[in-house]
């Protein structure tokens, strides 16, 4: 008798290692990357389909644009920097996912990355982070991919070591 052979693979989720191995290959599609209509006030996007049921965008960044603090919140990301150069602060600290709306830092959770073109980054759930393009005169492309597809968005307001949650977003919101 014949071994019995699935009709349908199962798919697997993607990991964060998976999600940063999509993003560094996109990146590297420089046709797709100049594909990317810029426009020099706000930022602009194009999504693209990402591995194994993941979301994923192509994003670029006039001069001085930023996302401000925010997270995605029980999806696992990657995010790799194309053309010019992100700066990236997140927070070093796990953050209570739900019932506050007001919360005070710890000294020390700050961290700061520089994403030059070529370097990029996987995180976990719940990362809160804030991506800035700081260049004066010249764009930023990046590549993001998210699994599972992103339920929400936190918005956040800071000041000094003060977090404040302003704004839960959904995909309806950004679609």
């Amino acid at each position: 008798m014949p071994p019995v052979v699935p009709t349908s693979a199962a798919v697997s989720a993607p990991t964060q290692t998976d999600l940063l191995d999509f993003v560094r290959r996109t990146a590297a599609d420089t046709e797709l990357i100049a594909s990317l209509p810029l426009d020099p006030e706000g930022r602009t996007w194009v999504r693209l389909d990402g591995p194994a049921g993941s979301e994923a965008w192509l994003i670029g960044w006039p001069p001085g644009t930023g996302t401000g603090w925010h997270d995605h919140a029980d999806s696992v990301g990657a995010f790799l920097t194309a053309r010019g150069e992100l700066k990236e602060n997140s927070l070093a600290a796990r953050l209570p996912t739900d019932g506050w709306r007001t919360l005070e830092l710890t000294e020390g959770v700050d961290r700061e990355r520089r994403l030059p073109a070529g370097r990029g980054r996987a995180f976990g759930r719940h990362h809160v982070h804030e991506v800035l393009n700081e260049s004066a005169h010249e764009h930023a492309v990046s590549v993001h991919a998210y699994y599972p597809p992103l339920p929400r968005i936190r918005r956040y307001s800071r000041t000094g070591q003060v977090l404040r949650l302003e704004q839960v977003e959904r995909p309806e919101d950004w679609q």
